[in-house]
C-alpha cells in the first residue's frame, strides 16, 4: 500500500480511493453534504469512520484562504435573548462541516474591534455579528473582511454585506401605541443598560407620545447598570417617587417587567388596573406571570437561523438577492395591560408622596 503523508494520517486521497469518488467529491461533501447526493454522502461518511479522517483545518485554510470556522459576536452569553440566536445559528450548522468560533463583546465597542480584528486574522468563512453600530474601526474591518457578514437583531439603512432582524423603533412605537389606546396617559419608560438598540426602543416610545401630545422626558427613568428583575424594582420605586401619577410604564426588557409587577405587588398597585406594564422580548417567563404580563415577542431563533442561511448561501456563491431581511416583531397582549373600561385608577396613597 502506498505510504501516507502527513506522517501516516488519512488524507482526502485516502479517503476518496475508499468510497471509490474523486477527492473533489470527498471535499465537496465535507464542505457543503448537500451538494452531494444521499448515496455518495454515505459512502464519504463511512470511509471517514472507517479511516479516522481528520480534516486538517490549516491545510484547507492555506489552500482555500478560508477555514471552516463561522465567526459569532454577540453582546452577551447570559443573556437568554442571544442564547436563543445562538440556538438558531447552531441548529442551522448541524449536519455541516462549519464549526463556531464565539466572541462576546460585553456591549463594549472596543471589545467588539479586538474580536474582529483576532476572528479575521483566522480567515473565517464568514462572520455574525450582533448589532448595526460598530465603530468607524469596526465598520472598516467589517468591509474589509473579504468573508460573507451578516449583521443580526436590528435593521439599518446601510448594511455592510447583509442583515436580518427588525426595527426596535417600531416595536417601541407599537408597544406605547397599544398602552395609549388601551386608555393609559401618563406613560412611563424603564431602560438599563441603554445600547443602541435600547435607545431605539426609547425613540419609539418617545415618538408615540409625542404624535398623542403626551411625551414627558420626566417619566423616563433610565441606569446604565445591567439589567436584571430587581432594578426594574428599583426603576419603578424611582419613577413613581417622582411621577406618583404614572399609570404605565414600558420595560426595555422582561427583566424589568417583572421587576416592576413584583413592585406593584408590594405597593399594593393593581395591574393592570392602577399601572400596566409592557416589557420587551416576550421570554417564557412574561406569560407565566401573574398577571401574564404584555411584551414584545422578538424572532430571536429566527434570526440565528437565517443568518446562517444567508451566510452559507454566499459561501457557496448564491448570494441571497435580499440583503436585508426584516423578520418583523408581535405584539403579544396579555393581562397586564387589558384595562376594563369601566376601572378607574385607584389612588396612590403617601407610599411614594413622600418616598
Amino acid at each position: 500500500m502506498r505510504k501516507r503523508r502527513n506522517g501516516g494520517r488519512p488524507t482526502i486521497a485516502d479517503v476518496a480511493q475508499r468510497a471509490g469518488v474523486s477527492s473533489i467529491t470527498v471535499s465537496r461533501a465535507l464542505r457543503d453534504p448537500e451538494r452531494v447526493s444521499p448515496q455518495l454522502r454515505q459512502q464519504i461518511e463511512e470511509a471517514v469512520r472507517e479511516l479516522e479522517y481528520v480534516p486538517d483545518q490549516h491545510a484547507r485554510a492555506l489552500a482555500s484562504a478560508r477555514t471552516d470556522v463561522i465567526g459569532v459576536i454577540i453582546p452577551s452569553f447570559t443573556n437568554n435573548v442571544f442564547a436563543d440566536v445562538l440556538r438558531g445559528i447552531y441548529d442551522g450548522l448541524a449536519q455541516t462541516p462549519y464549526q463556531v468560533q464565539l466572541g462576546n463583546s460585553r456591549y463594549s465597542p472596543i471589545e467588539e474591534e479586538r474580536l474582529l480584528a483576532t476572528f479575521l486574522s483566522q480567515r473565517p468563512a464568514a462572520l455574525i455579528v450582533a448589532g448595526i453600530d460598530q465603530t468607524e474601526r469596526g465598520r472598516a474591518l467589517l468591509a474589509a473582511a473579504g468573508c460573507p457578514v451578516v449583521q443580526v437583531m436590528d435593521l439599518g439603512d446601510d448594511p455592510v454585506d447583509m442583515m436580518v432582524g427588525f426595527s426596535h423603533r417600531a416595536s417601541g412605537h407599537a408597544v406605547t401605541s397599544h398602552l395609549l389606546e388601551a386608555g393609559y396617559r401618563r406613560i412611563g419608560f424603564l431602560g438599563a443598560r441603554m445600547d443602541p438598540r435600547t435607545q431605539r426602543r426609547l425613540e419609539g416610545y418617545r415618538a408615540a407620545l409625542a404624535e398623542a401630545g403626551l411625551y414627558d422626558p420626566a417619566r423616563i427613568t433610565t441606569t446604565p447598570a445591567s439589567s436584571s428583575v430587581s432594578l426594574g424594582r428599583d426603576l419603578l420605586r424611582d419613577l413613581l417617587a417622582r411621577m406618583p401619577d404614572t399609570d404605565a410604564v414600558f420595560c426595555n426588557n422582561d427583566d424589568l417587567a417583572l421587576g416592576a409587577l413584583f413592585e406593584c405587588q408590594r405597593a399594593l398597585l393593581a395591574v393592570p388596573a392602577s399601572m400596566g406594564i409592557a416589557g420587551f422580548n416576550d421570554l417564557e417567563m412574561m406569560a407565566a406571570a401573574c398577571p401574564s404580563l404584555t411584551s414584545v415577542r422578538t424572532p430571536r431563533y429566527e434570526i440565528g437561523s437565517r443568518a446562517v442561511q444567508m451566510a452559507r448561501a454566499a459561501i457557496a456563491g448564491r448570494r441571497p438577492a435580499e440583503r436585508v431581511v426584516d423578520t418583523g416583531f408581535a405584539l403579544q397582549i396579555r393581562e397586564s395591560t387589558k384595562r376594563p373600561e369601566t376601572v378607574r385608577p385607584q389612588p396612590m396613597g403617601a407610599l411614594y408622596n413622600n418616598a
